[in-house]
């Protein structure tokens, strides 16, 4: 079942998001920018919201000054992008919210509740007593009520103080998955975050989570693209109810931690060839079948504007048998949240095998 919320009068290009929409994910279509940009929308099962499926990073590597990530923020507004992702350890909560107030003010946006906000707790904090002083310095730097969701960032604690990356080898903890979970769900239960999950969590490490939790997480974020497509994962969290969202769905290619990989590959780019599309077009289509929510990080307008270009459009079967057959590998291995005097010493343990 599709529900339509038609903020703007329907374009060719919407029907066609229409026409291309999978059955088998439930999603709302709203058509929201100046530029009648059709943009689903999938339901949260836990916290009972709908979130744009295309979200917009903030991450930069390298760092980038606050004013470049306010205007990129404004540039998206303006583009049709509602769902925006943040953390307190990228440095753009403060400059995101500063757009937000601005596209307010500018009337490209209504209202507050117009905007997904995810933000994520960082290791220093992800400790029960110190859980709900992040969020409240989170909504602080956003000058915000309340935000749409948090996430933990890394199954991991660190020594409680300044937020640091790396973190020091001996400063990482065992984090206590029941107490800093009970201590996300009081945040929620107080009306500061709508909706709670995880990012970089295993099915193990999920499935300790749920073995306490009330509130189950919403989501977990995780990297998703055609290089590291996450079956099993994502099959675990559909059972459980749980959205995958991805980030590096285009391998983060240009950081530190990224890949050329998924731009770079002879598959895809192939299929781009013959669909007239890019290939990061064809990869973020990809995902986007694959019924999960996808964050995307660029500055650049044009890039930015052809990542919104996807949902008119589809793969076909034969397209998505090759794109199934890419070898796959791990670009985020998490090797700097490993220690030998914490609780997971190599990447195999803090993936649980999965690597």
């Amino acid at each position: 079942k599709i529900q339509f919320i038609i903020l703007l009068a329907p374009t060719p290009k919407s029907i066609a998001v229409l026409r291309n929409t999978s059955p088998s994910t439930k999603r709302t279509l709203m058509d929201t920018s100046s530029l009648q940009s059709s943009m689903p929308v999938i339901d949260l099962k836990s916290g009972s919201q709908k979130m744009p499926v295309l979200g917009f990073g903030t991450a930069s590597d390298p760092p980038v000054d606050s004013e470049t990530t306010k205007n990129a923020v404004l540039q998206a507004i303006e583009l049709g992008y509602r769902h925006f992702d943040t953390a307190a350890f990228y440095n753009s909560e403060q400059p995101l919210g500063e757009a937000i107030a601005e596209a307010l003010n500018r009337g490209l946006i209504k209202s507050r509740d117009e905007v997904f906000i995810t933000s994520k707790l960082w290791c220093s904090d992800a400790h029960a007593q110190f859980v709900l002083p992040a969020l409240q310095k989170t909504l602080k730097n956003l000058n915000m009520d309340y935000i749409d969701l948090y996430l933990i960032h890394w199954p991991v604690s660190a020594k409680p103080g300044i937020i640091e990356y790396p973190i020091k080898p001996e400063d990482f903890i065992t984090m206590d998955f029941k107490s800093v979970w009970a201590a996300m769900e009081d945040c929620q239960r107080l009306g500061l975050t709508k909706s709670i999950g995880v990012s970089n969590f295993s099915c193990k490490k999920l499935e300790e989570i749920l073995s306490t939790a009330n509130i189950p997480p919403a989501v977990n974020q995780v990297e998703v693209n055609p290089c590291w497509q996450q079956k099993k994962l994502i099959e675990f969290c559909n059972a459980k109810g749980i959205l995958v969202v991805a980030y590096s769905p285009l391998g983060a290619s240009g950081t530190f931690y990224g890949t050329n990989r998924v731009l770079n590959s002879p598959v895809i780019n192939q299929i781009a060839k013959a669909k007239g599309k890019s290939a990061a077009q064809v990869a973020l289509r990809w995902a986007y079948g694959q019924g999960i929510g996808v964050v995307a990080k660029s500055f650049n307008k044009d890039r930015m504007k052809q990542n919104l270009e996807i949902f008119d459009w589809s793969l076909s079967e034969e397209d998505l048998q090759k794109i199934g057959e890419i070898p796959q590998v791990r670009a985020v291995t998490g090797a700097d949240y490993t220690s030998i005097y914490g609780p997971y010493k190599t990447i195999v343990e803090l993936w649980d095998g999965d690597i």
